[in-house]
């Protein structure tokens, strides 16, 4: 029988904004100091308009932070030039959105709309990558072996004009058709390659389709999404850049990182005793991040175990370093999920922190001194991110909640066929229960019951609220 869409005609989430204290709107002031500085800031720096950059992002995306152009060296390799919008020129230390951006912290997305760090005059027009019109932008440019490892690194202001805003559903369908363009043909080759380093340097990429709320007509729907092979590859080479930018501020001796703990041994544990009754393969020697790629995320016991996987990736933050009261050197300076040093650099128009680390990315490499307001930004930056990243996750989580509940409302008392993506057991005040997902609406809740890890089950919808945006099942 085939699945039948299902579709909330109304969700309001005007309650979840309220509960999270999110801005309605810039201040006056900080639009009227955003337009000011869209009309007087020019780009500077290297004129390379004459490469082809290109863009690619979700279609419906206006903050385009990034740009690239790909190519082949005539010495063998690989060359990445990443184009990163030059948010600091648009954004004076000490101004009212300078202020309003420590406020917002970062871009905070809800399926009715988002909460830009930036007001749109910037982040959506001027300073934004759009096709067609000269930007400002800090350039990297990396240079590959033919095995993908990084031979050269340098960066730079830059004047661009990107050729084209692409997407990455339309990117996919020419690389599968061999149609791809210039700029981006080199795209799963280099990706590829990226993907292979990091995984033999113990990196763990869960490929875990997105649960995602979707417009239908009036109306939305649940969907999980797999990522497309050009997403990942996209992101290969943001995490490159990332890691470029690291070393950068690594051997000068102050900057900002994105750390995380390598994963813990009880957790490699607990994810290896469930791996053989799943039927998930793990070889002698195989690491980590290599039997997970090898998992199939589409199947109910490759879901549960890339769910048991996501243990692996807890405890990520930001660490300033070089500065005072901080060290010269983080003695965890690594990322778990990353397999090395890495930085947030390449999202300066959806993330605070990103403006800054630029900044001393660019100092480092020109051999001058880092801005006093960036320096002085640092050690307060951790704390800021840290907050922020609470109130992201809360609507991320917040939003699908409360649709799984309009969506599953007048349902309660139906028999779903679920997987079974985790389990606890019994303890002494609580029943035994699991994490279950079902397809249609693509819904993910606890549901009681003693369930078999990675199977397919019925279950029982006991519990669908909107008020508190709670839904609960048991075994049936």
């Amino acid at each position: 029988m085939p699945i039948k869409k299902v579709i909330a005609p109304q969700i309001d989430f005007s309650e979840l904004r309220r509960e999270l204290h999110l801005p309605d709107e810039f201040p006056a002031a900080v639009l009227a100091e955003a337009e000011a500085a869209a009309r007087a800031a020019r780009p500077a720096g290297a004129d390379l308009t004459d490469v082809p950059f290109v863009t690619i992002d979700p279609a419906t995306s206006r903050d385009l932070d990034q740009a690239m152009h790909l190519s082949r060296r005539e010495a063998g390799g690989y060359r990445v030039r990443y184009a990163i919008a030059d948010v600091a020129t648009f954004v004076p230390p000490g101004g009212t959105v300078a202020a309003e951006s420590w406020v917002r912290g970062q871009t905070i997305y809800l399926p009715d709309g988002r909460v830009p760090l930036h007001p749109p005059v910037l982040s959506e027009d001027s300073v934004s990558l759009l096709p067609d019109v000269e930007r400002a932008a800090v350039v990297w440019t990396i240079d590959l072996d033919a095995d993908g490892e990084t031979v050269g690194v340098t960066l730079e202001r830059a004047r661009i004009r990107s050729r084209a805003k692409l997407d990455y559903v339309s990117v996919q369908q020419e690389i599968d058709t061999g149609t791809a363009a210039e700029p981006y043909a080199l795209l799963p080759e280099i990706g590829t390659l990226l993907a292979k380093r990091a995984s033999a340097r113990g990196a763990v990429n869960l490929p875990l389709p997105s649960q995602e709320l979707e417009r239908d007509g009036d109306g939305w729907t649940l969907v999980l999404r797999a990522p497309l092979a050009a997403e990942e590859h996209n992101a290969q080479i943001s995490l490159l850049t990332g890691m470029a930018g690291a070393s950068i501020m690594l051997d000068g001796g102050i900057g900002l990182l994105r750390t995380m703990p390598a994963p813990k041994p009880e957790a490699v544990a607990k994810l290896r005793a469930a791996a053989a009754p799943l039927g998930i393969p793990w070889p002698d020697g195989t690491s980590v991040g290599g039997v997970i790629a090898a998992v199939d995320p589409g199947t109910p016991r490759g879901a549960a175990s890339l769910n048991q996987a996501a243990d692996l990736l807890r405890g990520a933050g930001y660490t300033a370093f070089g500065v005072p009261d901080q060290q010269e050197r983080p003695a965890e300076a690594g990322h778990g999920g990353v397999g090395a040093p890495y930085a947030h650099v390449t999202a300066p128009l959806r993330r605070l922190a990103d403006r800054y680390a630029t900044e001393v990315c660019l100092a480092l490499h020109e051999g001058r001194d880092v801005p006093d307001w960036a320096r002085e930004a640092l050690p307060q930056l951790p704390k800021a991110m840290s907050s922020t990243d609470r109130i992201a996750s809360a609507a991320d989580r917040g939003a699908i909640d409360l649709a799984e509940a309009v969506l599953l409302e007048h349902r309660v008392g139906e028999t779903f066929e679920a997987a079974v993506l985790d389990r606890d057991e019994a303890g002494a005040k609580r029943p035994a229960s699991a994490m279950i997902a079902i397809d249609e609406p693509a819904v993910r809740a606890r549901c009681t019951g003693d369930l078999p890890l990675g199977r397919r089950v019925p279950v029982r919808l006991v519990t669908a609220d909107r008020a508190t945006r709670t839904v609960r099942f048991e075994q049936a």
